[in-house]
C-alpha cells in the first residue's frame, strides 16, 4: 500500500480545499494510505474527509519576537524531519501559497509535487519578477514535478521558467458529480421565481479576481431597460460590504440578492436559469463542472479553459462590463439550449489515471 502525503493550509470553504477533499477521498478508496498535514486543523470540509485518512497539524510559530519565532520554527522543522523525512512514497504541496506546505511535502518524500491552482502570471498582473519571487520562495525547483490544474497556468509558468517544461503537467481537478446532484435536491427557503430570469454567481467576493462590479454594472443597465431578472450572489469575502454598498447606491436591492457563504450552494443552481462568471482570472474553474453537471448554461469571461464552455455549454465574453451586459441581455432574450451531456465518469477516470501515473513517477 503506497503512502501519500498532502500538505495544505486548512479545510475551510474554497475551491482548493474542495478539490483536496475529492482527490484524497478518491485515492483512499482506491487503496492508498493518505495523510493530510494542515497548518490550521479547521474548516467545515473536515467532516467530509474519509475517516480513514490521517490528519495532523503543523502550525508554525507566529510570535512577534523574531528571534523566538525563528528558533521555535527551526525546532519544529527538525522534529518533523526526524519523524517524517522520506517516509512517504509520494507527497504534494497542495496549497501553493503555503511555505509550510512546501517544506512538509519536500521533506516527506523524494517523489514530491507542487500543485498549482492558478495562472500566476495573470494573478501577479504580468509582473514576472513577482512570479519568480513567489515560486523561488516555494523552492519550486526542488520538486520532482509541478502540476497545474489548467493549461494556462502551465503555459505562463514555463514562460518564466522554461527549464521546467519537462517537469510540468496539466491535471484538472476531480468532480463529485453524484454528490453534487444529490446535494442539489436539498430544500431551501428561496424558491424559483417563475416571473423573473435568475442569474447565479458562486464564489469569493474579491474584486481583484472576481470582478463582481461587472455584473452589478450590467444589472443596472438591464434594469433600466425594464428586463425582468434577478441575480443571486452566493459567497462572501473581503469586498462583500463594498459590493452591498454599490448595490444600495445604484438602487439594485430588488434585483441583486446577497445570500452569504453556503456549505451547499447546489440548490441555488437548481433555482437559477444561468450561471455567470465575471472573473479576471481563475485556475480551472470548478463552477464550470458544477454547471455542466447540473445542466445550467454558463456565461463566462475568458478565464482558464473557457474553450470548454464554447463546446455547447454556454457563452463566452471578453473581460469587460459591456460584453458581460450584452451576453446577459442575449441570455434574457434568447435563452440557451445546452448542446451536449457532460460525461463526469469519463472525465474523472482520465484524471485518476493521470494522477496514478504521476504518483508512480
Amino acid at each position: 500500500m503506497k503512502k501519500i502525503l498532502f500538505a495544505a493550509y486548512s479545510l475551510d470553504i474554497g475551491g482548493i480545499e474542495k478539490a483536496l477533499v475529492s482527490l484524497t477521498n478518491r485515492l483512499q478508496q482506491k487503496g492508498y494510505e493518505i495523510t493530510i498535514v494542515l497548518e490550521k486543523k479547521q474548516g467545515i470540509f473536515l467532516e467530509e474527509i474519509d475517516p480513514k485518512i490521517h490528519i495532523i497539524q503543523y502550525a508554525p510559530d507566529e510570535s512577534k519576537n523574531i528571534l523566538k519565532r525563528k528558533v521555535k520554527n527551526l525546532i519544529k522543522r527538525i522534529k518533523f524531519s526526524l519523524k517524517y523525512k522520506n517516509k512517504f512514497d509520494f507527497s504534494v504541496c497542495f496549497a501553493t501559497y503555503s511555505n509550510v506546505a512546501s517544506f512538509v511535502s519536500r521533506t516527506a518524500s523524494k517523489n514530491s509535487c507542487l500543485w498549482g491552482h492558478a495562472d500566476y502570471l495573470t494573478l501577479f498582473e504580468n509582473q514576472e519578477e513577482k512570479v519568480k519571487e513567489f515560486f523561488k520562495e516555494k523552492k519550486y525547483n526542488q520538486f520532482k514535478k509541478v502540476v497545474f490544474v489548467s493549461k494556462e497556468g502551465r503555459e505562463s509558468f514555463i514562460k518564466i521558467f522554461p527549464e521546467m517544461k519537462q517537469k510540468t503537467i496539466v491535471c484538472n481537478n476531480l468532480i463529485e458529480a453524484e454528490t453534487i446532484q444529490e446535494l442539489a435536491k436539498q430544500t431551501i427557503e428561496l424558491k424559483k421565481d417563475k416571473e423573473k430570469f435568475t442569474f447565479l454567481n458562486v464564489g469569493r467576493h474579491d474584486e481583484k479576481q472576481k470582478k463582481l462590479t461587472r455584473m452589478i454594472t450590467a444589472a443596472k443597465k438591464l434594469k433600466e431597460e425594464k428586463y425582468k431578472f434577478k441575480i443571486l450572489l452566493v459567497g462572501d469575502g473581503p469586498d462583500n460590504q463594498e459590493y452591498k454598498n454599490l448595490v444600495k447606491k445604484e438602487k439594485l436591492e430588488d434585483v441583486i440578492l446577497f445570500l452569504g457563504k453556503k456549505q451547499n450552494p447546489y440548490p441555488y443552481f437548481e433555482i437559477a436559469d444561468c450561471v455567470v462568471l465575471s472573473s479576471d482570472y481563475e485556475g480551472y474553474p470548478v463552477v464550470f463542472l458544477e454547471s455542466f453537471i447540473l445542466n445550467k448554461p454558463i456565461i463566462t469571461t475568458k478565464v482558464s479553459d473557457y474553450e470548454e464552455v464554447e463546446q455547447g455549454y454556454g457563452m463566452v465574453t471578453e473581460k469587460t462590463e459591456e460584453d458581460i451586459y450584452k451576453k446577459m441581455k442575449q441570455m434574457l432574450e434568447d435563452g440557451f439550449t445546452i448542446k451536449k451531456q457532460f460525461d463526469s465518469k469519463k472525465y474523472n477516470q482520465e484524471i485518476i489515471e493521470k494522477i496514478e501515473r504521476i504518483i508512480n513517477g
